[in-house]
């Protein structure tokens, strides 16, 4: 039975173009010109719709209006709400008011298809939430989780390197999930079923790696031999991870690119070569051209593994995958931790793990999931269980939250200000009972000078206004610590509009406080 999707929109060429996209899929379109045409439609049509798309901007009855309108009705559909860009106050507002995803305009029938996909897959009347085959230690390509046109674009690319054995580099910031991408790229190639070795280049000592890669041979000229099977080996006829791979040793990367050219290894000691058939996929989170230029990668090697590249964006760049993210880890958390019932997550949690940037990206958010649900007390995780992302975003703030994220980061805190001495002796933080308001210790952290900025130069003449604004942007970029979202909104600018005036004034996005200062 097809599945019925009410489209809320007042714009008539944005009504037809999501009823052609979402009757492609072979769904039942249902259009309302405004909020309240769709409430009549609703009360009509009792439990006939499955999904809401709602514009947030809308006459008469704006988007977070119905919202408030469904939750006092009681309806439980799955919102998926439009905006535009730059608008992310707008999205929490929506995520606390219950809305499931959101998408930005203008929305590609690609994008619009995967949210309401999984809005469905995640339908909370019918329960229809899967963990994926992780658990299991089996990733393919559908237990990838997002929502992100640019994300998409990566799985797209990953599926079509799947169907050769071309060398692959999968780049990307720390916990963006580069490994689980190389290990569906194994599941979606002939080698499924067969070995995944994974070797963390970064996490061996250098005098190690060769043996490790390669494997060691003792003994083989005095007949007490003794042999240690290294990576290559083992990954034979499957997939061998390298991760972090510019950190190898320059001696090794010769080695390496011997493998990778001529599909053979010389174990140390041996002094014979073996033939071995693995697919490489690399990974990093430097940039390897830079690394060629200062001379610490091999620039020939660098070639044979830049084959296809693979950029995976940060968390903080698609931040439309949060909700699901979130509801897949509770999910998979909740049966890990054999829980009587799969936890729920509070609309004002999504709207609160939305806000963040998640400077760890994936894995800190997964780890985040699984601390609240670990000490969980009721049957749905709520802001009150991120007491540290929340004391982070200013309009989560509040002396409850406060209080307890200073009190559950460490049994006896002391504050410091940024810069400061360490061994110099501080003074103890409040009882817990006094409530500290992170902004007032955040803004200790500052001397009041700090917070002037000179309106005229050294001769007396007003200063320019992009000189002006250069420094305005540097001293909020080091308050808020470098938190993009909150940056943008206490300047009164668009994210897209803070990221341009970034490049303008030589700012890396990536690492903002390094040159904020």
């Amino acid at each position: 039975m097809s599945a019925h999707i009410l489209v809320v929109d007042d714009d008539p060429i944005q009504r037809r173009l999501l009823k052609n996209a979402i009757e492609r899929q072979g769904y039942v379109a249902h259009m309302a010109e405004n909020g309240k045409a769709a409430l009549d439609f609703l009360s009509r049509t009792s439990g006939e719709v499955n999904v809401i798309v709602l514009d947030l901007m809308m006459p008469e009855m704006d988007g977070l209006t119905f919202l408030a309108a469904l939750r006092e009705m009681g309806v439980q559909i799955p919102v998926i709400v439009q905006t535009g860009q730059g608008s992310i106050e707008y999205v929490v507002q929506a995520m606390r008011a219950g809305a499931f995803d959101f998408v930005v305009k203008p929305v590609s029938p690609e994008r619009i298809a995967t949210s309401i996909g999984n809005a469905l897959k995640l339908d909370h009347r019918e329960g229809k939430a899967k963990v994926g085959r992780r658990r299991a230690g089996v990733v393919g390509f559908n237990d990838i989780v997002s929502a992100s046109p640019d994300m998409l674009r990566v799985i797209d690319l990953a599926q079509r390197a799947s169907h050769s054995n071309i060398p692959v580099v999968l780049e990307g910031e720390s916990g963006v999930g580069k490994e689980m991408i190389a290990r569906a790229i194994q599941s979606g190639s002939d080698r499924a079923g067969k070995p995944f070795i994974t070797v963390n280049c970064g996490a061996i000592p250098a005098n190690l790696v060769e043996s490790i890669l390669f494997g060691h041979e003792k003994g083989a000229f005095t007949g007490a031999t003794e042999r240690h099977t290294g990576k290559f080996v083992e990954a034979d006829g499957g997939t061998l991870f390298l991760d972090e791979i510019g950190d190898l040793p320059l001696e090794v990367q010769v080695k390496l690119l011997r493998a990778v050219q001529q599909g053979e290894i010389e174990t140390v000691g041996a002094g014979r070569v073996h033939k071995v058939n693995v697919r490489l996929i690399s990974a990093t989170n430097k940039d390897l051209i830079e690394e060629v230029r200062a001379g610490r990668f091999r620039e020939d090697l660098y070639y044979r593994l830049n084959v296809f590249p693979i950029t995976i964006p940060a968390l903080r760049r698609r931040k439309e995958d949060i909700p699901h993210l979130v509801r897949v880890f509770a999910e998979r958390f909740s049966v890990e931790q054999k829980l009587p019932t799969n936890l729920g997550v509070s609309a004002g949690a999504l709207a609160l793990l939305t806000s963040y940037d998640w400077p760890g990206n994936i894995r800190q958010l997964e780890n985040a999931i699984f601390r609240a649900i670990v000490l969980a007390e009721g049957d749905e995780l709520t802001e009150l269980d991120f007491p540290q992302i929340a004391a982070q975003v200013p309009e989560f703030r509040s002396p409850e939250l406060a209080a307890t994220a200073v009190a559950s980061a460490s049994p006896t805190p002391i504050f410091r200000p940024l810069g400061e001495d360490p061994s110099f002796p501080q003074p103890m933080l409040p009882p817990r009972t006094m409530r500290p308001d992170p902004r007032a210790l955040l803004a200790a952290a500052y001397p009041a000078s700090d917070n002037v900025i000179v309106s005229t130069d050294d001769s007396g003449e007003v200063r320019k206004l992009a000189d002006v604004e250069e420094e305005l942007i540097r001293f909020a970029l080091k308050f808020y610590r470098g938190q993009m979202s909150q940056v943008a909104r206490k300047l009164g600018i668009g994210r897209s509009t803070l990221y341009r005036k970034l490049k303008d004034y030589g700012i890396d996005p990536d690492d903002p406080l390094k040159e904020a200062a």
